[in-house]
């Protein structure tokens, strides 16, 4: 019995870790690298395809509404925090942040293939927008 338990565990545990990896986003001026700090999922944005400013200088996150964070760069940045997974390749009860807004959002996650398709929402699910990402093969 405990070695059926185990191997229950393990298998779902291989089901929550389907989701590491880099995703682009649908315009395709970013990847997100989706990585899992304990047994939450976290992804932050690893690529832009305009990563300097005018000036030539890195981006950085000038929308955010704490100034104290405005000088650190957009490449790197986490959007998406505290993610976990439901079992059903659901992620849930997790944020992610806009830095085109400097906005923060419930988020939930579902991953379908090769495809993530991503509900930031404001209160309830049903209040929000759907983003579909796609696998960085």
């Amino acid at each position: 019995m405990g070695m059926l338990l185990f191997f229950v565990l393990s298998a779902s545990a291989q089901n929550a870790d389907a989701i590491i990896g880099k995703w682009i986003n649908p315009s395709g001026e970013g990847q997100i690298e989706i990585y899992k700090k304990g047994n939450k999922f976290f992804g932050k944005l690893a690529w832009i395809k305009f990563p300097n400013d005018a000036g030539g200088k890195p981006k950085t996150d000038i929308k955010n509404p704490d100034e104290a964070l405005r000088s650190r760069p957009e490449l790197g940045l986490e959007l998406l925090k505290d993610f976990t997974f439901d079992g059903e390749d659901v992620y849930e009860n997790g944020t992610i942040y806009d830095p085109k807004s400097g906005k923060t959002y419930s988020c939930k996650m579902t991953l379908k293939g090769k495809k993530l398709k991503i509900r930031g929402y404001v209160g309830i699910s049903l209040l929000g927008r759907t983003e579909e990402w796609t696998r960085v093969e």
